[in-house]
């Protein structure tokens, strides 16, 4: 292809060479460039790729897009722009043939319930027969394909080819995380969003090679809403108008409020042997009842997101309702029927926030005892283990410290920073720091009416010791426990 296609939506300078030039590969990662390739300079925080360009000109390549100015030979081209970043959203977007044309994009963000929210809308879409790809924390679906996800929002060259192979794949549509940094490096920039949702917000993500402060992190967010043809906000959030402010899309709310265009109305709580979730009544621009299988008021949330979405593509009410009521996603409220007696649930909660919201949600179901397993990782702030230690204690009737991705430090030191916190407040703990012994601990123990939960984990199939991750599912531990003790199910 000639590099002026690649260049159709962009502001450049042609600082050496021709627009003409034929190419074979647009690059960002100098190992893959090949003769004929496109290269774009893209500064990180640890390397700026304007230092390799010497190496990719021996590699053949043919253009080089800057930033700044630099010395090539004279048959090498030399496009400069203003922002890398958004040159290479723009020119992978093109390169791949505009794919997010032929989808319907919905993108998602919020500091939480974005995951949640993503498989919800997925499983009622396909449930109405529209296929849909995934794009998340977790992983990217496109079919019976999953890839790992390395960040929430790919770099912008690799969502544009995911979305090609899910246009390749026949799907229709595509529900993705938008992150604050996705929107801040311009990860989704070169394409509009059909749809654009905010779920909530609250300080996360502040700090070095992150937000400066929580009005950036914020301003980051509100940039969906430049993006879309059609914003979809919590009508609840005191931040709403902040997302709102230069939006360039049609609003539509959805909430508790009652000025919401979508509403939730009469929730009740469900606690049943075995089984927690919630039932309400949605009002407004839709009328009828759901029940989820999933605890919590932000469960709620997360749903009639959903159904705001999911009305747009005019799925019926009965396979909205169904899909609702059997919503299971990895790692995130996960609840793994064992026995009638108690309730046994896994969630990635790891710091103190996440780990208070979820606590705080389980209490209001007034179980015999709130029972909380997790560790923290090594390496990382000493700071969230205090304080995570203090939540469990504040909140759950029993807190089991253990391990979780310990790294280069040893498990004990971590637990006894983790203690620290616990011995803040007054619930009583013990401490395993064997894992499947403190999740065997906590099955074997459990009385009736109990609420376990095993935090920090979630998703997560590994434990990073001494910088080697091994395999450990925690959902393969509890069926290895339970075929040793199968009194357990009992």
């Amino acid at each position: 292809m000639k590099l002026l296609s690649l260049l159709e939506e962009l502001t450049y300078e042609v600082l050496q060479g021709s627009v003409d030039t034929e190419v074979t590969t647009l690059v960002y990662d100098s190992r893959k460039v090949e003769s004929g390739s496109v290269f774009v300079c893209i500064s990180g925080t640890v390397r700026d790729a304007h230092d390799f360009i010497p190496d990719v000109v021996a590699k053949g390549a043919k253009v080089v897009v800057v930033e700044k100015d630099v010395e090539v030979p004279s048959d090498v081209t030399v496009i400069k722009t203003t922002n890398n970043r958004y040159a290479l959203a723009c020119m992978s977007a093109a390169y791949f043939g505009h794919p997010a044309k032929k989808l319907k994009t919905i993108g998602i963000t919020g500091t939480k319930g974005k995951t949640t929210t993503t498989y919800i809308i997925k499983s009622i879409l396909e449930s109405s027969g529209i296929k849909t790809g995934l794009i998340g924390t977790i992983e990217i679906i496109i079919g019976d394909t999953c890839i790992p996800a390395k960040n929430t929002t790919p770099e912008s060259y690799d969502l544009q080819s995911y979305f090609k192979q899910m246009v390749d794949a026949g799907m229709e549509a595509v529900v993705m995380e938008v992150s604050s940094q996705g929107l801040m490096l311009h990860r989704v920039a070169g394409f509009i969003f059909d749809y654009g949702v905010f779920t909530n917000l609250e300080p996360d993500h502040i700090g070095e090679n992150e937000h400066k402060d929580f009005e950036d992190y914020m301003y980051c967010k509100s940039l969906l809403f430049k993006q879309c043809r059609i914003g979809i906000l919590n009508a609840d959030s005191e931040h709403i108008e902040d997302m709102l402010k230069g939006h360039t899309c049609e609003v539509e709310t959805y909430g508790f409020s009652e000025n919401a265009n979508l509403r939730a109305e009469n929730m009740n709580l469900i606690h049943q042997p075995g089984f927690i979730g919630v039932k309400y009544h949605i009002g407004g621009d839709m009328d009828f009842d759901v029940d989820i299988n999933v605890p919590g008021r932000f469960s709620v949330y997360n749903s009639l997101t959903a159904v705001a979405i999911c009305r747009h593509f005019g799925v019926n009410e009965d396979v909205i309702k169904e899909a609702l009521r059997h919503i299971s996603v990895k790692g995130r409220i996960e609840i793994i029927p064992i026995s009638p007696r108690f309730t046994l649930m896994l969630d990635y909660a790891h710091n103190a926030m996440s780990l208070e919201s979820l606590l705080t949600t389980l209490k209001e179901y007034e179980p015999k005892r709130l029972v909380c397993l997790f560790g923290c990782g090594g390496n990382r702030a000493k700071s969230r283990r205090y304080e995570m230690g203090e939540v469990s204690s504040k909140l759950a009737d029993l807190t089991v410290v253990t391990s979780d991705n310990p790294r280069f430090e040893e498990p004990m030191d971590i637990i006894e920073d983790i203690l620290i916190g616990v011995k803040k407040a007054d619930g009583e703990y013990v401490t395993i720091p064997e894992r499947k012994d403190a999740i065997e601990y906590a099955i074997k123990n459990a009385k009736d009416g109990d609420v376990i939960v095993l935090a920090g984990k979630g998703h997560e199939d590994y434990q990073e010791i001494k910088g080697v991750k091994y395999h450990m599912d925690e959902r393969e531990l509890i069926e290895e426990i339970l075929e040793e003790h199968p009194e357990y199910k009992n």
